[in-house]
């Protein structure tokens, strides 16, 4: 299983600040640095790429990534060349995970109509993917093509996984051949049937049943049994107050939190239940836990998956 993270500590955003994570999670030995796409709230990050090209200086081997780059509020073409830049700036390090976006208020924002969404996301992307093959592309019927230049380093471009949300969603990435990027909040009974949806989907397209099987998880490895009680139950009740997690679902459902045996046997459990190729440590950003403690508890997890 393959470990990849998000940053723990989004107080500092500056180039130096998100570096110094990702050269840390380098060191200990994460496979891949993880940013999402969100807009118009406290903290937003309207542009993963930009701040992943920062990274992309200060790293060596660490693949750099999105979790959700939203295509339906793009030109597919200037797409292509910034997604390929940061390729070619990185030497090959990019995992591109891609979304549609679910807020209404943002996708108007961008002049999105919300429920033409999945059709711009579908036709972007593959829009992109002809634009990576070196030929010429043309947005509207009657525009003379265009050749995207530079092209991304690896071939035919870096992998694509689609973040999905509900069973159109799955459908889509399923129909289309990608791999799907689980919700971090979805319970583990509900990423079995979403899997499972998922590769019916890819098979009845014709595609080979997907091996790449991600998902993503708030992770944090306690020192002992009375910090884990504690931490459970505040982690917990943040995240209730989000709307957005499953009804009566225990933190059990949807996190990984605990002494270093417990999460041991949860990651054993998903691999064994989800055959899960690769984990994204994520919503590390803890209220009380300082900085500190929060890297102990980074680089403790990747002891567990190292050993």
């Amino acid at each position: 299983m393959k470990l990849g993270i998000t940053p723990w500590d989004f107080t500092d955003r500056t180039a130096r600040g998100l570096t110094e994570q990702a050269r840390m999670a380098e060191s200990f030995g994460y496979d891949s640095f993880w940013l999402p796409e969100n807009h118009f709230n406290l903290n937003a990050i309207p542009d993963p790429l930009m701040l992943l090209a920062a990274v992309a200086a200060g790293t060596e081997r660490i693949r750099l990534a999105t979790t959700s780059y939203l295509l339906p509020l793009r030109n597919p073409l200037q797409a292509a060349e910034q997604v390929a830049v940061l390729d070619q700036l990185s030497e090959g390090r990019v995992t591109l995970g891609v979304g549609r976006g679910y807020a209404s208020t943002m996708l108007k924002a961008f002049n999105v109509v919300p429920r033409e969404k999945r059709k711009l996301f579908e036709w972007c992307l593959q829009t992109m993917q002809q634009a990576w093959s070196g030929e010429p592309v043309a947005l509207r019927e009657g525009d003379e093509p265009v050749t995207v230049d530079p092209l991304p380093v690896q071939k035919p471009h870096p992998p694509i996984w689609v973040a999905a949300f509900g069973p159109k969603a799955l459908a889509q990435a399923g129909r289309l051949g990608l791999p799907y990027l689980a919700s971090p909040v979805e319970s583990l009974a509900t990423l079995e049937s979403n899997y499972a949806r998922h590769t019916v989907a890819a098979i009845e397209a014709g595609h080979a049943e997907l091996k790449i099987v991600p998902i993503m998880r708030t992770v944090f490895v306690a020192k002992n049994s009375s910090e884990s009680t504690a931490l459970r139950e505040r982690i917990h009740q943040e995240a209730q107050k989000s709307g957005r997690l499953e009804e009566d679902a225990s933190i059990d459902d949807w996190s990984i939190v605990g002494d270093e045996a417990y999460v041991r046997d949860k990651f054993a459990e998903y691999q064994e239940r989800l055959r899960v190729s690769h984990l994204v440590a994520t919503r590390l950003r803890i209220p009380g836990v300082d900085k500190t403690t929060l890297q102990r508890s980074v680089e403790k997890v990747a002891e567990i998956v190292g050993g």
